[in-house]
């Protein structure tokens, strides 16, 4: 534990207070309550679109010596008339690329539900799940909330997280020539105005 003199700043209504304490106020085991050393409203995050899609860096909220943070937020898509409005297959060759899927639909991936984490290894190529690209040409906006943090070292699974594995979604890529796809919805969320 640092020990020593730390200057603590506490926001209080409209003014702030200080404290001086003998601890580094981030030397703790977790955060709990509302003890945290900022907060953001992930729905004051103002997303980024353009005329073909954007890529994660833009929709960048922090930044560490060893990882970003990324904010995706209910949008309008792509607006080029020939453009796909979700994510292109691409593979992360620096980063391990976790994402916590808040709320909303989510345009790329089938199977993800309010609350899933998925997580893509570096190296590992994935995107738009087959058929799903194709779906979601003509989608004008999506209602998608999530928070990606890429790590630029290897994260190391706890016993908990491979016991919430699902075993199955490194296949959800896996297509057989001539299988046919159903959909119980839209795309994640992608939805046309048109």
């Amino acid at each position: 534990r640092d020990r020593g003199e730390f200057n603590l700043k506490i926001r209080v209504r409209d003014g702030y207070q200080d404290y001086v304490i003998d601890y580094h106020p981030f030397d703790v085991v977790g955060w709990d309550g509302y003890l945290y050393p900022w907060t953001f409203n992930i729905n004051d995050f103002e997303p980024i679109t353009g005329r073909i899609h954007m890529p994660p860096p833009s929709h960048q909220t922090f930044a560490g010596p060893n990882f970003v943070i990324c904010s995706f937020c209910p949008r309008k898509l792509d607006f080029d008339p020939l453009a796909i409005p979700i994510p292109y297959h691409h593979s992360n060759l620096q980063s391990e690329e976790m994402i916590y899927y808040v709320d909303g639909q989510f345009s790329s991936r089938k199977g993800i539900e309010i609350g899933s984490v998925t997580l893509h290894p570096s190296g590992i190529p994935h995107g738009p799940q087959p058929g799903l690209a194709e779906k979601s040409i003509g989608a004008t906006e999506t209602h998608e909330l999530a928070v990606m943090c890429d790590t630029f070292h290897p994260l190391k699974l706890s016993t908990l997280a491979g016991e919430l594995d699902d075993g199955q979604y490194a296949y959800s890529w896996y297509e057989e020539p001539g299988q046919t796809h159903t959909y119980d919805q839209d795309p994640a969320g992608a939805t046309s105005h048109l």
